[in-house]
């Protein structure tokens, strides 16, 4: 697939080469669009191949498992979430946050969750609502029927937002994702979560 890549804070998005990925467009903007930043979190984002994704970001990212459990094997350390920002209402609820070592002030995601609440029991929204625990470990225990779906992998340049989550340098390189959670086989859950960058 030919790599697209989309600059930002420059309003409207534009593509830099001829042939736009629109749903890869579409959907970045949409998770973004939830919480807007000033300034802006990403600077540039490109979606690429997954087959051409360098490692380690391609074993972190290029897969359809939780990104809890992957961090965790990764950084030899268990996670703990923040949440930076949220929406919500009955059905739907969204939210911005960081995934950290546990016990630390190590930043290892970004992450931003859209989800559809009409297709898990009450109990599995509270605990979500609640902000305690990592989306993905809720889903875990609770031994949700899910499978994940790997939408797009994207290589970003951090924007001021995102290097101060990060402690890295504005314009510094790494990889994300796009992905959907699909519970009781109903598309569930949109994610946007992006690795820290990697030696």
């Amino acid at each position: 697939m030919e790599e697209v890549c989309f600059r930002f804070g420059i309003p409207p998005l534009l593509p830099c080469q001829a042939t736009p990925d629109v749903n890869a467009l579409i959907e970045l903007k949409s998770l973004l669009d939830l919480f807007p930043d000033t300034p802006p979190l990403l600077n540039e984002a490109e979606h690429v191949a997954s087959s051409t994704t360098p490692e380690p970001y391609k074993s972190l990212l290029v897969h359809e498992h939780h990104m809890t459990v992957t961090m965790e094997n990764y950084h030899h350390s268990r996670v703990e979430v923040r949440v930076l920002d949220r929406n919500r209402d009955e059905a739907n609820y969204a939210r911005k946050i960081l995934l950290l070592k546990q016990g630390t002030e190590d930043v290892v995601q970004f992450g931003i969750v859209r989800f559809n609440f009409q297709y898990v029991t009450e109990q599995v929204k509270r605990e979500i609502m609640d902000e305690n625990i990592p989306l993905g470990r809720v889903l875990i225990a609770h031994n949700v029927l899910r499978h994940i779906d790997l939408n797009a992998i994207l290589r970003v340049a951090c924007g001021p937002t995102l290097a101060r989550h990060f402690g890295c340098p504005e314009n510094a390189r790494t990889y994300g994702r796009l992905a959907t959670i699909f519970c009781n086989n109903r598309p569930a859950v949109d994610l946007l979560e992006i690795s820290a960058p990697l030696d």
